[in-house]
């Protein structure tokens, strides 16, 4: 019996969708899944004709591989992962390859590829995005850990990955934990879209009194312009869906899930000092949305502020659009900032214009404006801070007129904008020569004797003054 090229564990949707990608594109696959009987629907159903096997266990799956060994686990991440290499390692040969494509913490993923290596098997933490349809269509793969193990499963992942233009949505992102932590960025990241495009629609809403209809048309009218993007994209299409001749969103509870990788990106961020202020308001906005209760409560006890009146409808949509995509802007600033500094502390080389391409395709966060974030990096690979490049820099110049106007009115008519307004404060703060920090260090001096530097002193050198006898002279 012909072995197969790849092995996976795990037949939820994302897992399955992947093996008949593989499948797709000439590869044979033998799938294991802790319940048979999900292995057998399987294969009784999509799989059927198709050069995907079955195994009853993890023995049958190494032995039904061909050598070196290759199996991709697509399971919750935690403990079930260790659980799983502690498994197949018995039934692996040196040289072998696990890989681990759930959305498992970088940290996690560097901890597994020293163990693994010390055992001779090859890790892989690989970040896949695109949900369902993207795992089955071509998805958005970042690959990292033990790179001999990505020579050998390199053919397979860029096979099914999605194509832009020609270039491949799956490139080598760096050792160790370094492709699940471009992941975890991306997730937070696209946390920030998904509340920004919440916040757009809400204030237009509860401002200019718009219906699902209206609302859904200007949506589309963004999709054709500079925002164009798959969460705008399916925004629009969201707003269209009517159920007795009703929104059906109107019918969804107004508190939000997660799963965990935007806070653990908020976490990372205050762990390495980097202000990733607009992905940390979106997962704040998810807690807050959970207080449903509360919030209903405090509905009635605060009688929100008059409505604002006589807005112009055209031209507050266009600054509502600015406002949006300047906020953008910072989020994605903010996030290949979070990364520069992972590369500089973790030891990795981080391609950024590489990063920007994976995600043009497949992954949720997929848009246009991701082209100019690759151009950027291709002119200049050691740039700082994207609001430095001339594109963003002219762009959000352009744009910031509509975005203080945007929040200025949001703020008069009770609409609560957190990331985007915490977006402008970190832009006016970035083009800030001074900053009030310098009341900030007396004030840490006075009680606590923290010391500050100086302005007409050599940086490094640091001072103390006695604040309460000073204030007595």
């Amino acid at each position: 019996m012909e072995k197969a090229d790849i092995g996976l564990i795990g037949l939820a949707v994302m897992g399955q969708n992947l093996v008949l990608n593989m499948a797709d594109h000439g590869f044979k696959v033998s799938v294991y899944n802790r319940s048979a009987q999900k292995t057998c629907d399987f294969l009784a159903g999509e799989a059927k004709e198709k050069s995907i096997t079955g195994a009853d266990g993890i023995k049958a799956l190494c032995d039904s591989l061909a050598s070196p060994r290759k199996v991709m686990l697509m399971v919750k991440a935690g403990q079930v992962v260790d659980d799983l290499i502690e498994q197949l390692i018995p039934h692996l040969d040196e040289g072998d390859v696990i890989i681990d494509g759930g959305n498992s913490l970088f940290s996690d993923t560097e901890r597994r590829t020293k163990s693994c290596e010390a055992q001779g098997i090859l890790f892989l933490g690989v970040g896949v995005s695109g949900g369902e349809e993207g795992a089955r269509l071509g998805p958005s793969i970042m690959p990292g850990g033990n790179k001999k193990a990505w020579e050998l499963v390199k053919d397979i992942f860029q096979a099914i990955a999605a194509k832009v233009e020609g270039d491949v949505c799956c490139q080598w992102v760096g050792e160790g934990g370094a492709g699940h932590y471009v992941k975890m960025v991306h997730n937070g990241i696209e946390y920030g879209d998904m509340q920004l495009i919440c916040e757009a629609f809400h204030i237009l809403r509860d401002t200019l009194k718009l219906d699902s209809d209206e609302l859904a048309d200007i949506f589309s009218e963004w999709n054709r312009g500079d925002l164009s993007s798959y969460l705008i994209e399916i925004t629009a299409d969201i707003l269209k869906v009517k159920e007795n001749g009703e929104w059906l969103g109107n019918k969804i509870l107004d508190t939000a899930g997660q799963k965990g990788t935007g806070k653990w990106t908020g976490i990372n961020a205050l762990e390495m000092g980097v202000p990733l202020t607009l992905i940390g308001e979106a997962v704040f906005a998810r807690y807050l949305s959970s207080l449903k209760e509360v919030r209903v409560e405090a509905s009635q006890l605060f009688s929100p502020p008059v409505r604002c009146a006589g807005i112009d409808k055209t031209a507050f949509i266009n600054a509502v659009r600015d406002a949006l995509f300047a906020s953008k802007i910072i989020s994605y600033a903010q996030g290949f900032m979070l990364m520069r500094e992972a590369a500089d502390q973790y030891g990795w080389r981080l391609s950024y214009g590489d990063i920007a391409l994976m995600w043009r395709g497949g992954c949720i966060i997929r848009s246009q404006f991701l082209g100019e974030i690759k151009t950027a990096y291709d002119n200049n690979p050691a740039l700082e801070n994207l609001l430095l490049d001339h594109y963003f820099r002219s762009a959000i110049v352009r744009a910031q007129d509509g975005w203080r106007q945007t929040l200025v009115t949001a703020v008069q008519a009770g609409v609560p904008v957190p990331a985007m307004s915490s977006a402008l404060s970190f832009y006016d703060g970035f083009r800030s020569e001074k900053l009030p920090a310098n009341l900030l260090q007396a004030q840490r001096d006075y009680f606590g004797a923290h010391t500050y530097e100086r302005t007409d002193r050599p940086r490094g050198e640091f001072f103390h003054s006695d604040w309460k006898e000073m204030v007595k002279q």
